[in-house]
């Protein structure tokens, strides 16, 4: 066998290695988010209530910016910071400095796998605040934290290492006094964090579907969405926004296939499904009552029926089961002094 035969199978081995660890993180990723939607089978169909309005929201936004790798929010979100959450160092100057002195951590923050969240004690009002590459105040301290936890997993002690490293290494350029915790622990909290995450993580459905084979058109989906205020996003879903422009809950396409603005009045749809992303909502018990509302009221508009992922009919005992299993995670999250639907939450659950 050439040389060159050899190079050519080490890159395929290489490339087919790739495809496979870039398939498990999808593969686990999708799971956590939906490992408890929908799973059970209710052969009994109810008969129709009369369904109430459902909750009219104050304010729509029709789209929502946010920074991918700082704190969101206004100074006090620095607050949210916690050693249960995040991986916190503490550098204390010996004479104020601007956040640009920060530059190094910000130009490799991807690097570390998870959000990197900068907050500085401002001289000027004696509050930790948000410290930014553009901030054009001065601090005293900075507190510095990698997040544990998100929806793709815990950080891993590799990861926190390489940030301890960054810290340190900032820390003796700029004489500062340093406190950081040990990576070794932090690992286990990262761990015990990301275990309770995956144990709450719950994406809840409920199903409508024609009762022929035929299928709604998308200009009854686009209809209805309106007729109920929700809003068309870029993810190719329909939402329900509250007045803070937080997602309450989404219309989603039945197989998953993202909704596309350019050929939606002519497409035919098998079916639509309403989702609850329970650990980001507030009071996600009474969202998931809304939410049945709004699902029953769609079945009556379309001339449809409410199934579960198994095309089974949803009665109201499949819906008092999957509530009672919403309410369950929504005591536990709060048992944990994490509010569902918090920024918090949202951070954490992102």
């Amino acid at each position: 066998m050439s040389e060159l035969q050899i190079s050519l199978l080490a890159i395929g081995f290489v490339l087919v290695l790739a495809v496979y660890g870039y398939n498990f993180y999808l593969e686990r990723r999708f799971r956590r988010r939906s490992r408890a939607a929908l799973q059970i089978p209710q052969p009994d169909v109810s008969s129709p209530q009369e369904a109430e309005d459902p909750l009219a929201v104050e304010e729509m936004l029709l789209s929502q910016t946010s920074e991918p790798v700082l704190l969101h929010g206004s100074a006090d979100a620095c607050d949210l910071l916690s050693d249960d959450t995040d991986y916190i160092a503490m550098l204390t100057l010996k004479t104020p400095l601007g956040a640009q002195v920060l530059a190094p951590i910000w130009q490799q923050r991807f690097d570390f796998g998870k959000n990197f969240h900068a907050c500085g004690l401002s001289t000027a009002s004696g509050m930790w605040e948000r410290a930014a590459a553009d901030s054009r105040g001065s601090y005293s301290e900075f507190r510095l934290a990698l997040q544990l936890a998100d929806r793709f997993g815990a950080a891993s002690e590799m990861r926190l290492s390489d940030f301890r490293d960054m810290v340190r290494m900032l820390a003796t350029r700029l004489q500062a006094e340093l406190e950081i915790p040990d990576v070794a622990v932090a690992g286990v909290r990262a761990a015990v964090l990301d275990d309770f995450c995956a144990q709450v993580d719950q994406l809840t459905g409920l199903n409508i579907v024609p009762g022929g084979e035929r299928g709604f058109s998308g200009a009854q989906i686009e209809r209805v969405a309106a007729q109920y205020g929700m809003v068309f996003l870029s993810d190719g879903a329909f939402h329900l926004l509250d007045a803070q422009g937080h997602v309450v809950f989404s219309l989603c396409n039945f197989d998953n296939t993202p909704f596309q603005r350019h050929t939606l009045q002519t497409a035919w749809i098998s079916g639509v499904t309403l989702l609850l992303d329970v650990p980001r909502v507030e009071r996600p018990a009474q969202r998931f009552d809304e939410m049945a509302v709004l699902a029953r009221q769609l079945a009556m508009d379309l001339h449809a029926a409410m199934v579960d992922d198994h095309q089974i009919a949803l009665g109201e005992t499949g819906i008092a089961q999957i509530r009672a299993q919403i309410a369950d995670i929504e005591q536990r999250m709060l048992a944990r002094d994490l509010v569902p639907g918090s920024a918090q939450a949202r951070r954490l659950f992102s």
